[in-house]
């Protein structure tokens, strides 16, 4: 993997998650974007993964993601990731449990001309 295509795309979990950076989701999707494991309620789309971040991030306010792995095959990348956080508001459909959990998550991104434009993604607790 390149080095400059890797710290591009580890700005997702760092910067988007992380920090609530929704700005770079313009920056680093395709505007074609579709997502492959949509959350229900959800668009498919770069707008809709907007949504889904910035309720995940309300839900989630001590959000943070750590990089385990990354893998590239071809124009797929694979990133294997560590995420906690607290419970503190609802989310899709759950009240709020005020617990702190931890979780991993493999993703899978297809990336056409630096741009991500498919993601699949597998949450395990």
């Amino acid at each position: 993997m390149t080095t400059i295509l890797k710290t591009k795309l580890d700005r997702i979990p760092l910067e988007i998650y992380n920090q609530g950076k929704l700005q770079l989701i313009d920056e680093l999707y395709a505007p074609e974007y579709v997502e492959r494991v949509p959350q229900r309620g959800v668009a498919p789309t770069r707008e809709g993964f907007k949504q889904f971040v910035s309720s995940l991030r309300t839900a989630f306010p001590d959000l943070h993601y750590s990089i385990d792995d990354t893998i590239e095959a071809g124009d797929k990348f694979v990133t294997r990731l560590t995420a906690s956080g607290t419970m503190s508001g609802e989310f899709a459909g759950m009240p709020a449990t005020g617990k702190h959990a931890t979780w991993t998550e493999i993703h899978i991104m297809r990336v056409t001309n630096e741009h991500v434009v498919e993601h699949w993604g597998l949450i395990q607790e």
